[in-house]
């Protein structure tokens, strides 16, 4: 087949966090194929340039959109927000071509990383990601409720660093409170936690909190919150995790 498929990421939200090869590649694409907000982000460049947005909660159809248009001899960018592979729609691309089409795996595809919002959103703090660390979604849209709090229970007894993605919405206003509430049976009430909103836009703000107060009502859905490890530490307004497990 001669088409291609690339999937990108636009960042976290900044232009200037986007990546030229992102850039280039959304420059020189014949078919824009992605969320309808993230494609608002991304300047018309070429009047022959095809949009084709769709709603959030519709991945997989919009990944094999993206394929078939590929298959036509297209050149298709599939857009994400931050990293495509975190959370995003690299996976549905990829998920997509197994169930779908044999003739999909001959296409060209490609995944341009991106900057994904646990990275802007330590940068706002400072190094919470110093250490070990992990990121869970609290979404139980694709997952169940069961596997989300064996994960939670799994990283904090190996003492990482968490980054939760989608920690609540107006259709899941309790899960971000559970989660604090089975952390706090075992991690320290004084570990730092961090909720990070609109990361890497020029409307971030960052509430600092303990597990003991941290009040789940703080965050909605662009908010990233960080929970930290038994080794992180607060100097000042900055929060960071050491690399090593030695303390001072």
């Amino acid at each position: 087949m001669s088409g291609s498929l690339t999937v990108v990421g636009t960042g976290p939200g900044k232009a200037e966090l986007m990546t030229p090869a992102t850039r280039a590649v959304l420059d020189r694409a014949s078919d824009l194929v992605g969320y309808g907000p993230y494609l608002d982000r991304i300047p018309a460049t070429r009047p022959d340039q095809r949009r084709h947005a769709s709603d959030n909660r519709v991945e997989l159809d919009r990944a094999r959109h993206a394929l078939s248009l590929a298959a036509t001899g297209r050149d298709v960018v599939v857009v994400s927000g931050g990293d495509p592979g975190v959370f995003a729609m690299a996976s549905a691309v990829f998920e997509a071509v197994e169930g779908g089409d044999p003739a999909w795996r001959t296409l060209d595809i490609r995944v341009e990383p991106g900057v994904t919002a646990m990275l802007a959103a330590a940068a706002e703090v400072g190094a919470p990601l110093g250490g070990d660390f992990c990121a869970i979604s609290l979404s139980d849209n694709l997952k169940s409720w069961s596997t989300i709090e064996r994960r939670l229970k799994a990283a904090a007894d190996a003492d990482f660093v968490m980054a939760f993605y989608n920690p609540a919405s107006k259709a899941r206003p309790h899960q971000l409170g559970k989660a604090f509430e089975l952390l706090r049976q075992v991690k320290a009430g004084e570990t730092p936690v961090l909720f990070v909103r609109a990361a890497g836009t020029n409307d971030a703000k960052v509430t600092a909190a303990t597990l003991e107060t941290a009040d789940p009502a703080v965050a909605d859905m662009r908010t990233l919150v960080i929970v930290g490890a038994s080794t992180t530490r607060t100097v000042g307004r900055w929060v960071y995790t050491p690399r090593s497990e030695r303390r001072t």
